[in-house]
């Protein structure tokens, strides 16, 4: 679809699928270079100009003339080069770049299907856009039919349930075979990224007693304080906070064990979820007689298992996406040709008041109620068939208009 100009709505970007994260970081755009591209955009006249930056994507979305100039901004406030973007970029045009959005608006294209994550950060960046004055309706309409699609998505499908992350996977394995979990203790070894969702994830889905030990004890003890449910412990009481709980999550990330057989009583009855990649809970261990070993592989599969069922319903998901972006495109295909076809009429009403006027003239006794009745009726039945003509799927709406304001229009 041809914007008015001989512009066109363009989306350029790099994403997980071909860059890595040192690549993908090297595009990233912080806060600050975001609304500094925003505003050189504004400067150099550009419209719907829009920034989706995560740590999965970098994206950019406006109506120019050529996605080049979208490009050179993306590169003048990052750090990535055109060079390096040409290889391993993706460019969209008009119908795929909306195509494009509303699939990465609703989940289909986000690394784990189903993340709804992206859908506040696009509502964040286009309210900064508008904000610094480089959006109108077009770009508005489209971000608010993204979002409404994404919503009855979450809504009407199951693609976002389920389990998606090994740290939620361990929290859901406790609650599903775990009798009376809420009354448990529960200590958790090692404060990584893993570790902290771990925590978090037992915080708001439990009501157990939770106690973190982390080798940097401040840290544990600053999230601790952040997290009131959460107590720590020092490193040295490892094996007698090991005595008293009930389930241990390790997710210390050595390259060797971190949890030894000096830390458990040989009858001690223990659930352990070892996170750790590689394992961190020594072999022998797992020969204990009380002690249950779940390690990260087991819990993958529920993951895994939870991504075969989105997959699912993903075609749930783009009948929905049809049916809001048909909604839309008829929108923006009214909001095109309305003007023209305002045009038109006004030129068919001058056509028939020259041709009345000059027959009143020429004909006697002539009936010129009957003559405005019926040309009225032929100017409602061309004007219907060119609106038919400019909605049909095939038709080219730019050239349509072109032809139609060159014929009509003087």
């Amino acid at each position: 679809m041809r914007l008015e100009n001989q512009q066109y709505f363009y989306n350029i970007g790099i994403n997980y699928t071909r860059a890595d994260a040192f690549t993908r970081g090297k595009f990233s755009l912080s806060k600050e270079n975001q609304k500094a591209l925003l505003l050189k955009a504004k400067s150099l006249g550009l419209k719907d100009v829009f920034v989706l930056s995560t740590c999965n994507r970098t994206e950019l979305s406006g109506v120019v003339e050529r996605p080049c100039q979208l490009i050179e901004l993306l590169c003048e406030f990052s750090e990535g080069s055109i060079e390096e973007f040409t290889k391993i970029s993706n460019v969209y045009k008009d119908q795929e770049a909306i195509d494009h959005l509303f699939r990465i608006g609703t989940g289909l294209e986000s690394q784990i299907l189903g993340d709804f994550e992206i859908v506040g950060q696009l509502r964040s960046s286009f309210k900064l856009a508008k904000k610094l004055g480089v959006t109108s309706a077009y770009s508005e309409r489209l971000v608010n039919s993204i979002l409404q699609a994404s919503k009855r998505i979450k809504n009407e499908t199951k693609i976002s349930s389920g389990t998606t992350s090994v740290s939620y996977a361990a929290v859901q394995y406790i609650i599903e075979n775990l009798p009376h979990y809420n009354n448990k203790n529960i200590l958790v070894f090692g404060l990584g990224k893993m570790g902290k969702h771990t925590c978090k994830n037992l915080a708001e889905y439990t009501k157990s007693s939770i106690c973190l030990i982390n080798r940097t004890r401040e840290k544990a003890h600053a999230f601790a304080e952040e997290h009131k449910v959460i107590r720590d412990s020092k490193i040295e009481n490892l094996a007698s906070e090991i005595d008293k709980a009930d389930v241990l999550i390790v997710s210390t990330g050595a390259e060797l064990p971190t949890v030894r057989p000096e830390h458990i009583k040989e009858d001690k009855e223990l659930l352990i979820l070892d996170l750790s990649m590689p394992e961190n809970v020594a072999k022998e261990i797992k020969d204990y007689k009380n002690v249950s070993l779940v390690n990260v592989d087991e819990l993958s599969k529920i993951t895994q298992d939870t991504l075969a069922a989105r997959e699912k319903e993903i075609p749930l998901a783009e009948v929905i996406i049809s049916e809001i972006k048909t909604e839309f495109n008829d929108w923006l295909n009214h909001r095109k040709f309305t003007p023209t076809i305002a045009a038109l009429k006004r030129s068919l009403e001058n056509i028939k008041n020259d041709e009345i006027d000059f027959q009143k003239k020429k004909i006697e006794n002539f009936d010129e109620n009957q003559a405005e009745i019926l040309t009225s009726r032929i100017i409602q039945k061309i004007t219907t068939q060119f609106v038919k003509h400019l909605k049909h799927e095939e038709t080219s709406v730019a050239d349509s208009i072109q032809v139609i304001n060159k014929v009509f229009q003087h």
